[in-house]
């Protein structure tokens, strides 16, 4: 008898996979509710601009002598902040500012300098030679007070040296802070490595809770907004990307009330409802969310709720920079099960050591696969089965249980399912 074959494209670094999937083993493809009819980011950008929340416009915030400090993403974010920031400094010269008085800072995090090149690409080269543009630098931080959270509020002097400062980003489901952008790109963006291991310890108190992802209200959220309040944060220019990394969505203005339109923006595309189902296939939706494992593991958090305890889940990640983190890699190393690994987070925190336990904590649950170019010792130490493709990890898993009924997310650095709870759709 001839078995009906689904094939599904499923990103890999910058390529494109297609699995084959027997139909009848095929659950669901879980996608979000993107817009069929996509308006011009350019005037998405605009609109925002024209019409900020709880916030007068730029143009009239700024003057001809106002320092203006620009807060724009790493290479590890798929934010367009080069389509972002044309309209973003236009809105900027209505109001009088000049090219010299503006600052282009990339909010690094612990994350690694970036090349000349990258930042060039991310800026777009006619910004990049006309505006200065600066990386943020851990040790120039000065202390300004702390959260109620006891997080130190430590931020680069570069940005605390502007009149007005600017962030932009994009807005999508975060395991920790319930979503991004807003003010994360203060902390821990452009934060000191003192202030952002104190902003991630915190993790640890809710790392046995109910997950924080799509959660406004996530503690972590508030200690971000304590911390972006006292810095100063003066306005934010946030974009919804679709799984083809294209604006479909963009909010200005307040940092906690614009970011928080920009939520609705993002649950109403990105929580898909689903029955938990025997397996599931989660892609990261390619480059530059599976550049490291230390990325591609939000993916996998993501997915969880679309698996049935016991289930197993194939981590679709090219990791083309590794594992991404050096006190990650370790830990990998270190904890030779997921239960040493979940153990010795709870008794010790060490920034990098939190991804072990997230991933270990998942293994205990349930059976992890990772097709990626990771060594397999590598990937092994990380707690995943390596597999060279996804055919190979599926022919594990049916070979097992060949009924079994499959989840395929090829989004799943955007997608969050949602399992026993209706999702509210506002489209407006």
């Amino acid at each position: 008898m001839t078995t009906n074959i689904k094939t599904i494209p499923i990103a890999y670094g910058s390529g494109i996979f297609e699995l084959s999937i027997p139909e009848k083993n095929m659950s669901s493809v879980i996608l979000p509710s993107e817009p069929e009819i996509k308006e011009d980011p350019s005037f998405l950008i605009q609109k925002a601009l024209e019409n900020p929340i709880k916030s007068r416009r730029l143009s009239e915030i700024v003057n001809p002598d106002s320092k203006v400090a620009i807060i724009v993403s790493d290479v590890t974010r798929p934010t367009p902040t080069e389509k972002i920031l044309p309209p973003l400094l236009e809105e900027l010269y209505l109001g009088g500012a000049e090219d010299e008085n503006i600052t282009i800072v990339f909010a690094l995090g612990l994350h690694r300098l970036q090349t000349e090149e990258e930042c060039r690409r991310l800026v777009g080269k006619e910004v990049y030679e006309s505006i200065r543009c600066i990386q943020h630098d851990r040790e120039r931080c000065k202390l300004l007070g702390e959260t109620s959270f006891g997080t130190p509020v430590e931020v680069f002097k570069e940005v605390l040296d502007s009149d007005l400062i600017i962030s932009t980003g994009t807005l999508e489901f975060h395991y920790y802070a319930g979503y991004g952008g807003g003010g994360k790109a203060i902390l821990p963006g452009v934060s000191s490595e003192k202030a952002i291991i104190s902003f991630h310890s915190f993790y640890s108190k809710l790392f046995e809770g109910t997950s924080l992802s799509g959660r406004a209200d996530s503690p972590a959220r508030q200690n971000i907004e304590e911390a972006a309040r006292i810095a100063g944060l003066g306005f934010i220019l946030n974009v919804v990307i679709d799984s083809k990394k294209e604006i479909v969505a963009a909010v200005a203005g307040d940092f906690i009330e614009a970011h928080r339109k920009g939520a609705e923006y993002v649950d109403a595309m990105y929580k898909v409802p689903v029955e938990p189902a025997d397996s599931v296939v989660v892609s990261s939706g390619g480059y530059p969310k599976d550049i490291n494992l230390y990325q591609a593991t939000k993916s996998l958090e993501n997915a969880i709720p679309a698996v049935k305890k016991g289930g197993s889940i194939v981590l679709v990640a090219e990791c083309a920079e590794g594992i991404g983190d050096q006190v990650y890699e370790r830990w990998n190393r270190e904890c030779e099960t997921p239960d040493e690994a979940v153990a010795k987070f709870r008794e010790f925190f060490e920034f990098g050591g939190h991804k072990a336990a997230i991933v270990g904590r998942a293994a205990k649950e349930f059976k992890l696969y990772l097709v990626s170019k990771l060594p397999e010792a590598e990937s092994r130490n990380a707690f995943f089965i390596p597999v060279k493709s996804i055919e190979e990890a599926l022919e594990m898993i049916l070979s097992e249980n060949p009924e079994a009924k499959i989840h395929v997310m090829p989004n799943g650095g955007w997608t969050l399912p949602v399992k026993d709870q209706k999702i509210a759709r506002d489209k407006k």
